[in-house]
């Protein structure tokens, strides 16, 4: 479904963010990108939609090589890429169901996006997305109004009503406490399911992506050191993406918070 062929990415600095990264990712599965601060997982999910122009190599998603589009046609396509940021990116003075109905913007037209005149359609598929994540009595509230939980569900409503093929999902817990985080990565993972989609979390926190996904990718320096299940992430495989240091307890399962 998606496949990265040799990524690469190296700034203007010289300092190279990707190693010719190969992935390939099938539909409907969910994996966590994991590494040290600075080892390219946010740099990877922004050159998968080109929000940061890869130096070389291809992404494809689908049939379509996203690396070789015209900046019309790679508009189209990231319709099929939802984003969920860390810092939520909502605009603060508008209600929860306008956020919400911007996941659109790429299907209407300017004047009607302008004027906030979404189908019918539209808006009923944002109350249904609401109820699901279970904000629906929020749907008139401001965003400024919202915890940052709150917000995040917001967030991935956004993402979902654009009904992509691949949600990119960017440090969705880093601002939350750890029970919210639980919930958050939980209802993440449902959706997926429930959409059958795949998607790709860069995330800091090894033992919450080893509760919730079905793979995980390890990043070191740009390059990927570990691509395996979440159970494979022995003290020895953390302690090559990492560096030194005690993982037994930072690897060990909580089976009741994922209950």
């Amino acid at each position: 479904m998606l496949r990265l062929e040799k990524l690469t990415k190296t700034y203007k600095t010289g300092d190279q963010a990707l190693k010719a990264v190969d992935l390939d990712v099938p539909k409907g599965q969910v994996l966590a990108l994991i590494g040290p601060s600075g080892a390219g997982k946010s740099t990877l999910i922004r050159c998968i939609n080109r929000l940061v122009e890869p130096t070389s190599g291809k992404v494809w998603l689908g049939e379509t090589e996203l690396t070789g589009l015209g900046s019309g046609a790679l508009r189209r396509e990231r319709r099929r890429m939802g984003m969920i940021f860390q810092e939520y990116a909502l605009v603060e003075r508008l209600t929860v169901m306008e956020n919400v109905l911007s996941g659109r913007l790429g299907y209407v037209g300017f004047w009607r996006s302008l004027a906030r005149r979404f189908p019918q359609s539209d808006v009923d598929e944002a109350f249904r997305l609401l109820d699901r994540v279970g904000l629906l009595q929020m749907a008139d509230k401001r965003a400024d109004e919202l915890s940052g939980g709150q917000r995040q569900r917001v967030g991935i409503c956004r993402a979902l009503i654009q009904n992509p093929a691949l949600l990119l999902v960017d440090e969705p817990t880093a601002s939350l406490d750890p029970k919210t985080s639980r919930q958050i990565m939980r209802l993440i993972c449902e959706l997926c399911a429930e959409r059958d989609l795949a998607a790709i979390i860069n995330i800091h926190d090894v033992a919450l992506a080893q509760m919730f996904v079905q793979r995980v990718i390890g990043l070191r320096f740009g390059a990927v050191e570990f691509d395996g299940p979440p159970e494979a992430l022995t003290p020895d495989v953390l302690t090559t993406i990492y560096g030194e240091e005690d993982w037994h307890a930072t690897i060990k399962k909580d089976d009741e918070a994922v209950a």
